[in-house]
């Protein structure tokens, strides 16, 4: 039976940012698709925070490396959930090095999830949208080196400015159908992959970026909330950066670069949520 509810797959739901999203998402009306890669049980536990919030959720595995096939998730939720409104492609990698450094299996890794995957994922949710007459909405996760080419970053950087240019591309062909795309680009953002705890995202000092603290996963959550919604019903197409004001300054390269400090003081304080 079709859901009376809407319904969101967010993948690399299992930590970080696809976490809070999952979380964000389903306080909003939501039932979530949760998808894991690294640890089934951490994509459990979202899964019972989602049911807490009065939300329904289904748990599936998802392996971008394993293309074509790891795709037909989208029609698995699809039936689970009899609908599909949001598709939040959130799992990303990152791996190091120059031109002169990376190797091709981890430049092949690299866009297999941050480019082939979301390709594959948005052209299932495309034609399951198209074939129904249903809008929807694709948000997809790419990074401020979407924007600004990080040092030492060659798949990651090429990647993230390829996913950004799938969303401008998916955007234009899809609007006569009533479908969106964009981009939330996050700057620092205190999660565990970058080495950081982001129950204390507040408290890191982070010198050189205006904001002088990194992003909490939930600040990107509610971005992604927001450009999901009916209020930017006439947004399409574009990247909005969530970075604390990292593009402004683009401080990553030294002197003085990004320097990061625990038990600091920050300019800002938590909004309440």
């Amino acid at each position: 039976m079709p859901s009376s509810s809407k319904v969101a797959i967010v993948t690399g739901a299992e930590s970080g940012i696809g976490r809070q999203i999952a979380y964000e998402l389903a306080e909003r009306g939501y039932d979530i698709g949760v998808t894991w890669f690294g640890s089934e049980e951490e994509g459990a536990k979202v899964c019972e925070k989602v049911k807490e919030l009065g939300r329904r959720t289904e748990l599936l595995h998802l392996d971008l490396t394993v293309l074509p096939d790891a795709e037909s998730v989208v029609d698995k939720f699809i039936e689970l959930f009899g609908g599909l409104d949001l598709l939040v492609n959130c799992a990303g990698v990152g791996k190091r090095g120059t031109i002169l450094e990376i190797n091709w299996d981890d430049w092949r890794r690299t866009f297999s999830i941050c480019v082939d995957g979301p390709f594959l994922l948005s052209q299932r949710a495309c034609k399951y949208w198209v074939a129904h007459k249903r809008p929807g909405v694709i948000v997809n996760i790419t990074s401020v080196h979407e924007h600004s080419p990080h040092p030492r970053s060659m798949a990651y950087n090429s990647a993230k400015h390829a996913l950004g240019g799938l969303t401008k591309t998916l955007a234009v062909d899809m609007a006569k159908y009533g479908i969106r795309c964009v981009a939330v680009a996050p700057g620092m953002i205190a999660t565990a992959a970058n080495g950081m705890d982001e129950d204390k995202s507040y408290e890191y000092l982070v010198r050189g970026l205006p904001a002088q603290r990194p992003g909490h996963p939930r600040e990107i959550a509610k971005m992604v909330a927001f450009l999901a919604s009916d209020d930017a019903a006439y947004i399409t197409g574009t990247s909005f950066a969530v970075d604390g004001g990292f593009l402004v300054t683009n401080p990553q390269f030294p002197p003085p670069g990004l320097q990061v400090e625990e038990g600091g003081h920050a300019l800002a304080q938590p909004p309440g949520h």
